[in-house]
């Protein structure tokens, strides 16, 4: 009788040791973003994740994305003091998410050595652009550049080449045809300017964008909006728009195409669970998930590009991810060219009010002024 007592303890103890590293590997049934990633890469990651989570541990996560601006989302995760309503902050500058690691409102992510090695720490030159944290309080989710976009046929129709550079959008020909959103109102917007303020220098910065804002026939209220009106031909081009934005309009049958000029911007999206989170082996699981070679394939077929020099973007004919290639210029992977980075983003952060300041005195109040000069 003791002896099959013993056995029993010791077969219970076996199968309790084979069940726990499942245990501990097991996801909370929630997950909930903050972030300014548009819901065009938000939602499909979200519910290819759903299903992961449902094939690899057989929970059912529920989902949710809380849409806010870079500076809105940063400001209320400051608020919330580590208390957090949300488990993840996804996109924006990594100069914001350095400032929040120096708060402490940021967990140190603990992910495979091997993934996170696989990730350069940087690219671009002069300036390199980080795409990790050495920390480990931050990585990288994808590649994604803010340049130009433009109606063929409107180009073709205004007898114009297609643009190359930003100089190119100051063409007499383009006069009321630029469509741009005020850098007050997008982080993107804002980052783009700031890359040809550093480009050109402050005086020959101003000068561009007021010359620039001569052009253009409209502000819009969100950056989205800016690809949406040049893909329906109300505008013919369209100044910093972020590649995925641009692409939802190319995937929903309009002639747009983009155009990243060499100096453009390229955020690594950067993703960090929140200190504190809800719902933090989720979270993690998410991250791990959009590093994997599913997750970078979901966010490719968005018109973004992969995080790793390992994957490029590629299909089969016809599938989405040609289409962004061919969208995007024959672009593959942003580790198979030279990457030209101007941006500072210790700069563009410390002045970030004085020159949304500057910008509605010069430009804003002035706009319709600058139209009758340029």
């Amino acid at each position: 009788m003791i002896a099959n007592w013993k056995r029993a303890a010791a077969a219970l103890a076996a199968g309790l040791a084979i069940a726990a590293p499942a245990a501990a590997q097991q996801i909370e049934n929630e997950l909930v973003l903050i972030t300014p990633v548009a819901k065009t890469l938000t939602d499909p990651s979200l519910a290819e994740f759903a299903k992961y989570a449902k094939e690899k541990w057989n929970v059912t996560v529920k989902t949710s994305a809380l849409a806010a601006g870079t500076p809105v989302a940063y400001g209320r995760i400051v608020e919330w003091k580590g208390r957090p309503q949300a488990d993840i902050f996804w996109g924006g500058e990594s100069a914001l998410f350095d400032k929040l690691t120096e708060q402490n409102l940021l967990a140190k992510l603990d992910l495979p050595k091997s993934v996170v090695d696989s990730i350069p720490a940087a690219i671009g030159k002069p300036k390199a652009i980080p795409l990790k944290d050495p920390k480990g309080f931050w990585i990288g989710t994808v590649l994604e550049p803010y340049g130009l976009v433009y109606n063929p046929k409107l180009y073709q129709r205004l007898g114009l080449q297609p643009p190359k550079d930003w100089d190119d959008l100051l063409d007499p020909k383009l006069k009321g045809n630029v469509a741009q959103c005020a850098p007050t109102r997008s982080s993107s917007s804002h980052a783009t300017y700031e890359v040809i303020l550093q480009r050109d220098g402050d005086p020959k910065g101003w000068e561009f964008l007021k010359r620039l804002a001569g052009n253009t026939g409209i502000f819009t209220a969100r950056s989205r909006d800016v690809p949406s009106v040049v893909a329906k031909g109300e505008f013919a081009a369209g100044f910093a728009v972020p590649s995925y934005m641009a692409f939802e309009d190319r995937l929903a049958g309009f002639d747009i195409k983009f155009v990243a000029p060499k100096t453009a911007w390229i955020t690594p999206e950067p993703i960090a669970v929140l200190a504190g989170a809800p719902h933090p082996k989720a979270a993690l699981a998410f991250i791990e998930f959009m590093l994997s070679e599913r997750g970078q394939r979901v966010a490719m077929e968005r018109g973004v590009f992969p995080i790793f020099p390992k994957f490029k973007v590629q299909g089969a004919p016809g599938s989405k991810a040609e289409m962004a290639v061919e969208f995007t210029g024959g672009l593959r992977s942003y580790f198979d060219v030279e990457v030209t980075n101007i941006y500072d983003d210790g700069i563009a952060q410390k002045r970030y009010a004085e020159v949304n300041s500057q910008y509605r005195k010069d430009i804003e109040s002035a706009w319709e002024e600058l139209k009758k000069k340029y």
